[in-house]
């Protein structure tokens, strides 16, 4: 079985060329006639899918070679371009950028290169007119197993520069598929190193997406586009599916595989309790960093996932079971998710019942004592606070104890990306040993509660539902 779908991947030399303008802007045009496009971004970035979404009507899906693994880029591309004309995949920073001392491993090219994928390279001419062709011919040469097939040229100042750039690019064989005049900005604003997410500025993110596709539907040849994409090679094997990945997932009692031999499965014991636990996942403005294929693993593996406000919602949702608390920026919301004490109050009695609860990253800050001194769940003791300094980056992991997640000794590939800081009181258990960089401990596991910063990436380790989910329905 092949995927076959058309699909291009949108690269740049560097981050800052106009990726995400480009990429988004693409998938609106595209969507706006009539194209059922499929929206993917290379890497573990949550915000970036959220503008996808809005951009093509489909979930934005992530595709990250570090955090699942190579050999699961193409089912999950599979699994989320069934049914569509056209997939569009936006890069990450440049376009032979990976992890930190992996080599090609999760960078742009390497993505590209197992989805069989055309790349057009968005070169940021602001500052150069003949140079770009060296530019280009040294990204399209670098490594002759990926395919440049265009180039996108953004900030191009006026008519006579644009003559210069192509002039200087019809020497390279790499033609010119597009131009984007230096316009104002388009409104996206920024926090740490990405843009601030669509939940929080939705009538806004509207507005900026249709700008995008506006600016690239008169600056770029959407039909070459299409006829490059048309050109990609069909995606070997079967569709990731959630279903079948739960069924597979390892079974109890199996010990940690020996050094060296990558990640296992978290196990989970067979089902033997009727009916569908509730799953209760925190959702809304404060909670936006989640991937999908989370959400369907748990209902794979049996739960019913209700999604929930915690910014809104004083109660959590009737016969929950389990609690799920993603990422996000807890300190633009911290002072509403106080105030809200009646969900904090039960949030606090369903994990002192014992009940699985799984927390990353603003789900552990929000379930700690306090954060800036202002009153969260009280679930751990500990508090958070801010801090001027933004930690970021893949880290492998292995977990230390058993819990609701995961055996202990299971190894898990994750990303941290926050700037706060979680100080524990004393005699915590941690979630983690964090090998590299390390070694260190992170995280707590404390009852049916699993808290860490670490954002994972369940499709790698879909045990880690199944055993969820299983909690949920003998706890």
């Amino acid at each position: 079985m092949t995927s076959s779908v058309p699909r291009l991947v949108v690269a740049a030399p560097s981050s800052g060329s106009g990726k995400t303008t480009v990429a988004t802007g693409l998938m609106a045009a595209f969507a706006a006639r009539g194209l059922a496009v499929s929206p993917h971004k290379v890497g573990p970035d949550y915000i970036d899918p959220g503008y996808h979404t809005l951009a093509t009507g489909r979930v934005g899906r992530n595709l990250d070679a570090y955090l699942c693994g190579p050999e699961l880029v193409g089912p999950l591309f599979a699994h989320g371009a069934q049914g569509c004309d056209l997939a569009v995949v936006e890069g990450v920073m440049g376009l032979y950028d990976g992890a930190a001392g992996e080599g090609e491993l999760a960078s742009t090219a390497h993505v590209a290169r197992l989805l069989g994928a055309p790349v057009v390279l968005v070169v940021d001419a602001s500052s150069q007119s003949r140079s770009v062709a060296a530019l280009v011919h040294g990204f399209a040469s670098w490594d002759p197993r990926v395919r440049v097939g265009g180039v996108i040229l953004n900030k191009v100042a006026s008519d006579r520069h644009e003559e210069l750039l192509r002039e200087a690019l019809e020497s390279s064989g790499v033609p010119v598929f597009g131009v984007l005049r230096r316009v104002p900005q388009v409104d996206t604003p920024s926090r740490h190193l990405g843009l601030v997410p669509v939940a929080e500025r939705r009538a806004a993110a509207v507005d900026a997406v249709a700008a995008m596709a506006a600016q690239v539907s008169a600056g770029c040849d959407l039909q070459a586009l299409l006829e490059l994409a048309r050109g990609a090679r069909a995606v070997p094997g079967a569709a990731w599916d959630a279903a079948e990945a739960v069924a597979g997932a390892v079974a109890a009692g199996t010990p940690p595989r020996p050094e060296g031999s990558g990640p296992r499965t978290a196990d989970g014991p067979s089902s033997g309790t009727a009916g569908a636990p509730v799953v209760a996942v925190a959702a809304g403005a404060a909670f936006t960093f989640s991937y999908a294929e989370h959400t369907e693993l748990l209902a794979a593996a049996g739960a019913e996932v209700v999604p929930f406000d915690p910014l809104r919602d004083e109660r959590l949702p009737d016969g929950t079971a389990g609690l799920v608390v993603g990422g996000g920026f807890p300190e633009v919301y911290a002072a509403e998710l106080s105030a809200n004490e009646p969900l904090r109050e039960a949030v606090a009695a369903l994990a002192a019942s014992g009940a699985p609860v799984a927390a990353e990253c603003a789900g552990l800050l929000y379930l700690c004592r306090e954060l800036d001194g202002l009153p969260m769940c009280g679930v751990l003791d500990a508090g958070g606070r801010m801090s001027e300094r933004l930690t970021l980056g893949y880290r492998d992991a292995v977990a230390v104890h058993d819990s609701v997640l995961a055996a202990a000794g299971t190894r898990m590939r994750g990303h941290e990306f926050h700037r706060t800081v979680v100080e524990p009181g004393a005699g915590a258990a941690p979630a983690w040993g964090v090998r590299t960089p390390g070694p260190r401990v992170e995280g707590f596991v404390q009852r049916g509660v699993h808290a860490s910063y670490l954002h994972t990436h369940w499709a790698s380790e879909p045990g880690v539902a199944r055993r969820f989910v299983e909690r949920c329905r003998t706890t």
